[in-house]
């Protein structure tokens, strides 16, 4: 908060010194100290934009992931190097093409299973979805963010086996895949990435947004209510348009700090 305040003073102090400068001056023609003053008022304005967005970048930063969680590792790609190690080593040195004979029948033992599950769960193997986490939602998500919220961010930020995508029982819950006034299930919203944000009131929110090419910004908007009893108690949902096909819910506490 410091530098953004040290960044408003100086760019106040430079639009104060253009003023004096671009000022008109006694005795000067009418049409000369008419466009110093209008170069003066651009060049303020322009002061003015230049310190509102050097103010916003410098008090909202991205904040890099760095924290370690097992969920975050693919135990298939973890399966198929160990096993693939083992079954490699395994087979050098039961024709001594390598060192150890005596353990080859050990590591091939081991080695073809771990190969085995690992591929599998390669194959079923649902990735992580990128999370955008600005400073200042960080510093609110411990007292501001429900315990859903936060089970939501764990739950897609990690590798899931089995599912089809990421909250695959909220969307068919809200979109009722297949049943009257719902959507087909292979018209269902997939979930591209998160974002951790803070609203103009101060509030913490997670946007989750959808990639929804066969859908409309009103089928969203309709299923609102929804949005907001599914993931809450006390969160409000708000729907917005993104880029393209891409949808925002954006799921707003309503927890105060």
């Amino acid at each position: 908060m410091a530098s953004c305040s040290y960044t408003s003073a100086a760019m106040s102090v430079l639009c104060v010194r253009v003023r004096r400068r671009f000022s008109p001056v006694a005795g000067q023609p009418q049409r000369l100290a008419l466009t110093r003053t209008r170069t003066a008022r651009h060049m303020v304005v322009t002061c003015a934009a230049e310190s509102s967005s050097s103010t916003r970048t410098s008090c909202k930063t991205i904040v890099p992931d760095e924290e370690f969680s097992l969920a975050k590792v693919s135990f298939g790609t973890i399966g198929i190097a160990l096993g693939g190690s083992l079954l490699f080593y395994g087979f050098g040195a039961y024709f001594t093409i390598l060192p150890g004979s005596e353990w080859s029948a050990l590591m091939l033992t081991y080695g073809f299973p771990l190969a085995i599950i690992g591929m599998a769960l390669k194959y079923a193997e649902l990735k992580p979805v990128p999370c955008i986490t600005f400073s200042d939602a960080q510093a609110l998500r411990e007292q501001c963010a429900t315990p859903i919220l936060k089970q939501v961010r764990s739950d897609v930020t990690r590798y899931r086996y089995g599912d089809e995508q990421h909250l695959d029982e909220a969307l068919k819950r809200i979109f009722q895949y297949g049943l009257g006034g719902g959507i087909p299930r292979r018209n269902a919203p997939k979930l591209e990435m998160i974002r951790e944000e803070v609203t103009e009131e101060g509030k913490y929110s997670l946007v989750l947004v959808f990639e929804a090419k066969a859908l409309q910004l009103s089928d969203f908007e309709q299923r609102q209510p929804k949005f907001t009893s599914f993931f809450g108690p006390g969160i409000n949902a708000e729907i917005r348009k993104g880029e393209n096909d891409l949808y925002e819910v954006r799921l707003v506490s309503q927890t105060a700090t």
